[in-house]
């Protein structure tokens, strides 16, 4: 873990963090009163500390039994809840379980471990690591907890509630890997209940054992999603307890949290608790494809060493991988995974690796959104990008004078044949972006995002698509709309998150919009209301979209003519 880690997190979570540069002003009385929806606003008191822990303090109840948190600046905190038990042992490659009870009192007072990943060199990129101002906590298998903040406890007040899931692919992250990530500005500015969790990722979350071990492992491709699945039937089970609404739950994540969000769509396990969805900067339509996967189980079988025979003896052997130290079994793994995909490349197409498999079982087969009134035709979705995913010359200023020829070669590796013929679209469509901006506007275009919701439009629920162009002034102006940058803004954390934006007036205008849009769109299904323009759903033959910005507005697929010159998604 790195050194920093963990008195960076224990500042920030007691609030001196927040308070000592520059959050006061997101949670001063003066700003919260004046543009909250609703819901306690922190005590115009210096006398009066802004943090209380004690034996009768934030304790409420779960199932499990109960649990003790800290109230932080006038919202009830609540970190490193188990949802299900320790997933080492017996219980890796298996389905989550339901955590042991206690008796007393459980301290939920500190971050809940991140799941087993690998962190060589996470810290290697300094300009990453500032901007992106990583927390990590130890690793380990018991990881599935979860966090809350709530304006009260247990009084009856059916508040809407929000359940963030990371980022990192299907590979990496946590629930508090950015400081964005934090729940306490938008529980206070929405009276609503925030939620986030970890859970398993990467070749512990995703091992397809089910070709070699039969029934026993049939689970094993997809415990990952399942681990969400349990934690939101948590939410449902123990919700009511910390003033959240179990019937009205809304799913939100970013870039692989996008793609967690679509998936957890198409799970027959996970209908019915949650009512809303939002993916940002990621999304997916299909699983990983079932016998590549089973392959890939295949090939980590033989480089553990083990032999292949009956699938009963199999299963009996697969038990010497499970008592293996995770990083031993992350090493064989991805040895496997390396192997595989230079001898069998994965079909064109589809992902591969170790992320949620399409086994018939836990995630149909099928394309996701495919029928009309198959799942999840009553959940409105919001589907959002960046303008700049990626910022070329966020750390290198000599790109800002690259030539449109010089992108071309750049996109090459990419796009092969049809380089030219991408890159002359989307210069023609914004005629007034620099060569680095077409590069960028190329390499992040909203493909994906928008099969998304094409598919997704042809179900009874809406679909609302975004697109977000807000630039903040880092780095000489050169980091651009990046990936991950519009996540504070929809959490109300822009003075919290100031690595991304700079902090300020500017921001925040912008996060109380966006804020309060996510607000309405989880109480109502709707996102107008906020304080953005009237945003109307989104239609193939349109392409509505919200463009937001300092000046937000609705315009009809504003990138359709030079998304058309890109070669189809398979």
């Amino acid at each position: 873990m790195h050194p920093l880690t963990n008195r960076r997190t224990f500042i920030q979570s007691l609030g001196a963090y927040t308070a000592g540069l520059g959050a006061t002003a997101a949670l001063s009385p003066k700003l919260v009163g004046a543009e909250k929806i609703s819901g306690a606003t922190p005590a115009a008191d210096d006398e009066a500390p802004i943090l209380q822990i004690g034996d009768d303090i934030a304790v409420a109840s779960t199932r499990a039994g109960k649990v003790r948190g800290f109230i932080l600046n006038g919202v009830y905190t609540f970190h490193g809840i188990p949802y299900g038990a320790d997933t080492s042992g017996d219980n890796r490659f298996q389905p989550p379980r339901p955590p042991a009870p206690w008796v007393g009192i459980m301290p939920t007072i500190w971050w809940g471990d991140s799941a087993p990943q690998n962190m060589e060199k996470r810290y290697a990129n300094v300009y990453q690591s500032f901007i992106d101002h990583w927390n990590y906590e130890e690793l380990s298998e018991d990881c599935l907890k979860l966090n809350i903040w709530t304006p009260a406890l247990a009084d009856k007040k059916k508040r809407p509630v929000i359940v963030w899931l990371h980022g990192g692919g299907f590979f990496a992250g946590n629930a508090i890997e950015q400081d964005g990530y934090h729940g306490e500005n938008f529980a206070r500015l929405g009276d609503a209940v925030f939620c986030s969790l970890n859970h398993r990722l990467g070749a512990i979350g995703f091992s397809n054992f089910a070709g070699v071990a039969g029934d026993a492992f049939r689970h094993s491709a997809n415990v990952g999603m399942l681990d969400i699945v349990a934690a939101l039937q948590w939410v449902k089970d123990n919700i009511a307890s910390f003033g959240g609404d179990p019937d009205n739950v809304t799913i939100i994540g970013q870039s692989g949290g996008g793609a967690k969000v679509c998936t957890l769509m198409a799970m027959p396990a996970a209908k019915g608790l949650f009512h809303k969805a939002v993916a940002l900067s990621g999304s997916s339509l299909r699983g990983v494809d079932k016998s590549y996967s089973e392959k890939l189980g295949a090939y980590i079988f033989a480089e553990a060493g083990l032999t292949s025979t009956s699938v009963e003896a199999n299963a009996a052997a697969l038990r010497t991988l499970q008592q293996l130290p995770w990083k031993e079994y992350l090493a064989i793994a991805e040895r496997a995974e390396r192997k595989l995909r230079s001898e069998n490349p994965a079909p064109a197409g589809r992902r591969g690796g170790f992320s949620p498999v399409a086994n018939g079982i836990d995630l149909p087969i099928d394309t996701f959104f495919s029928e009309a009134d198959g799942l999840p035709h009553d959940v409105p979705l919001i589907v959002s990008t960046t303008f700049n995913e990626t910022s070329p010359s966020r750390e290198n200023s000599d790109y800002e004078t690259i030539t449109l020829a010089e992108v071309k070669e750049k996109l090459k590796p990419r796009f092969h044949d049809a380089t030219d013929r991408v890159v002359d679209a989307y210069a023609k469509e914004f005629p007034n972006h620099k060569p680095v901006e077409i590069w960028s506007l190329v390499a992040s275009n909203r493909q994906a995002a928008i099969a998304t919701a094409n598919a997704k439009s042809k179900q009874k629920a809406p679909v609302y698509a975004c697109w977000f162009g807000w630039q903040p002034p880092l780095f000489d102006h050169r980091m651009r709309a990046f990936h991950c940058s519009d996540i504070s803004f929809w959490f109300y954390n822009t003075d919290r998150m100031f690595t991304h934006t700079g902090g300020g007036a500017r921001p925040r205008r912008l996060s109380t919009k966006m804020a309060q849009t996510l607000l309405h769109f989880m109480r109502t299904g709707s996102p107008n209301g906020g304080g953005l323009p009237d945003w109307p759903a989104y239609t193939s033959a349109n392409g509505e979209t919200m463009v937001l910005d300092d000046v937000s507005a609705v315009k009809n697929d504003p990138d359709r003519k030079a998304r058309e010159s890109l070669p189809p998604l398979s």
